[in-house]
């Protein structure tokens, strides 16, 4: 299992302008943006009712995959 995770395929192909990550070209790309999506809507939704931890959560639950995004992106980050 571990071996889908670790191939060097990208999952994501690069912003045609700017920097960063654009759309997903393999099925673990959507996979891993559903899954963030699905991270960052149950912070939301397991914490409505505290704003404070809510948004310090959801920032957090924003940026910690962005390393992975970054390694399974079709060239890299660089601006364009």
């Amino acid at each position: 299992m571990l071996h889908l995770l670790f191939d060097n395929r990208p999952w994501f192909r690069p912003k045609s302008r700017g920097y960063g990550t654009g759309m997903p070209i393999a099925w673990r790309g959507w996979v891993m943006l559903a899954m963030h999506i699905a991270l960052i809507t149950g912070v939301t939704m397991l914490l409505r009712n505290q704003p404070v931890p809510m948004m310090v959560f959801v920032v957090l639950a924003g940026l910690a995959p962005l390393p992975l995004y970054r390694a399974k992106t079709e060239g890299g980050w660089r601006w364009r």
